[in-house]
């Protein structure tokens, strides 16, 4: 015989609502009445077939100006070191 109130409250008819194709659908589940998912099975790649990417904050962008912030920051720290180098080796010289 299970404990007394110790299982989680369950929602029979919890509102699950997608966030990219704005699909709505009941389900049951422990979490809230109102769910709020990213991508559902109808706008799914895999089972829609079709590959619709749900860019909307702007991610791929943010991840690619990072790196090339990164690339640009390389370059010139190669460039400080090479020009530090032929200083060090002209001081030897003399």
């Amino acid at each position: 015989m299970p404990k007394k109130d110790i299982q989680p409250k369950y929602f029979e008819e919890a509102k699950f609502t997608c966030t990219t194709c704005s699909n709505e659908f009941i389900c049951g589940t422990t979490r809230k009445e109102e769910v709020r998912v990213d991508v559902c099975s109808n706008c799914h790649p895999f089972y829609s077939g079709a590959t619709n990417f749900a860019n909307t904050t702007g991610r791929v962008e943010q991840f690619k100006s990072k790196f090339a912030r990164k690339d640009e920051i390389n370059t010139s720290v190669q460039e400080a070191s090479k020009k530090q180098k032929q200083e060090n080796k002209s001081k030897d010289k003399k």
